[in-house]
């Protein structure tokens, strides 16, 4: 039997929230982060995050501008991974290319079809993402909008 499943992640979010239901995800993957943000007028706001370290969370990710933020390639493309952003040529000139280093996201859309934010994992150092645990972060985000 598969533990990291759609339909565990489902069993968490049904019986404890979306905050716990975020740290299930984490627990998965090597990353410090995991968040969930709700995109606010050109703000994404950070609703859900957990950190490993379980630190208080860091004014830097409470709001992000959307057109500096990686979430907007989640967008655009449908999804956005890079294990190091540092190295990611795509990310030529960004303001936070080596700041936040580890980013893979998926948007997450209301049930009507409409944008509602994103889902992500993410660190401040190169870490890598198996191909499963990213796979099992887009279903979350097909199912957490019943749960927001």
């Amino acid at each position: 039997m598969n533990l990291r499943s759609v339909d565990a992640f489902l069993d968490v979010v049904r019986s404890s929230g979306v905050e716990e239901s975020l740290a299930w995800l984490n627990s998965g993957v090597p990353h410090r982060f995991s968040a969930i943000y709700r995109f606010e007028g050109a703000l994404l706001r950070n609703e859900f995050l957990f950190d490993k370290k379980g630190a208080a969370r860091p004014d830097f990710l409470l709001a992000v501008p959307f057109e500096v933020s990686f979430c907007r390639f989640a967008l655009r493309d449908g999804s956005f991974r890079t294990d190091n952003s540092a190295a990611d040529e795509r990310l030529r000139g960004h303001p936070y290319r080596g700041v936040v280093v580890s980013y893979h996201s998926v948007p997450v859309m209301t049930p009507d079809g409409d944008l509602w934010g994103t889902i992500s994992h993410f660190d401040t150092e190169a870490i890598h993402l198996e191909d499963e645990e990213f796979e099992l972060l887009k279903a979350a985000a097909l199912e957490l909008p019943a749960f927001l």
